[in-house]
């Protein structure tokens, strides 16, 4: 049993579905069964419209499967309470979208505050503490105590970094995070998911449609109308 929980995937699914209902219901995802381990770095690539992020919310807990089943660290959470799913995202999980989405009435500092203030494992100083270290971190300590308006596209997509990190999740999802930068920009966030994953034993799942991106992965699944087409590891590097 110990040996089994040992080598247990971080993500598991099994024939995941995801249809929308409707007078012509349509399916986003089909069938797709996938097992990742901690410490990967995964690229899901394909066409526009292929169902790359329907896949990623369904792995990020955020969207429900039709059917299929979905394990993350080793629960089931397929069919488990809203407030289960809730939860397994606050405390194992750190999400990265193309647009950063912080709150604008707060500083960079308190917008990563925000989840381990949710969370409520550590006192105020502490959160305080945790979230200007990720900051620096991630180069804009300096930052710290302005608002996103103030902030480059670069500097806010790293606080938003700051913040998928702030509850030290074991998966990063993140969906097209370099799709709104400039090129500088984007290959400092690409190296920053690459260096969570090979220097800090964190899985990663990115969605990209950026060549240069998919690259650095050490695997890249490749989806079409909704299925995976192929699944391909890369040598580390």
């Amino acid at each position: 049993m110990g040996k089994e929980a040992a080598t247990m995937p971080l993500l598991r699914a099994e024939n995941l579905m995801r249809t929308l209902s409707g007078e012509v219901p349509v399916t986003l995802v089909k069938d797709a069964s996938v097992e990742i381990d901690g410490g990967e770095f995964v690229a899901i690539t394909g066409p526009s419209g292929s169902g790359k992020s329907s896949l990623l919310y369904l792995l990020g807990l955020l969207d429900r499967p039709t059917n299929g089943k979905l394990w993350v660290n080793g629960q089931d959470m397929a069919h488990v309470s809203e407030h289960a799913r809730a939860h397994m995202r606050l405390a194992n999980l750190g999400f990265v979208f193309q647009f950063h989405f912080l709150l604008p009435e707060f500083t960079a500092l308190e917008n990563v505050m925000m989840p381990m203030q949710r969370l409520g494992k550590l006192s105020p100083q502490d959160c305080r503490k945790r979230a200007l270290a990720l900051l620096e971190q991630l180069g804009i300590g300096e930052q710290a105590h302005k608002r996103p308006k103030q902030l480059s596209g670069g500097q806010s997509q790293r606080v938003s970094i700051a913040r998928a990190l702030a509850n030290k999740p074991k998966l990063i999802l993140a969906d097209e995070p370099t799709g709104n930068l400039d090129s500088t920009s984007s290959k400092m966030v690409q190296g920053i998911f690459k260096s969570l994953a090979h220097d800090e034993g964190c899985t990663v799942i990115v969605v990209t449609h950026e060549p240069p991106f998919a690259e650095q992965a050490d695997r890249i699944i490749h989806i079409i109308d909704g299925k995976i087409h192929s699944d391909t590891r890369r040598k580390k590097g």
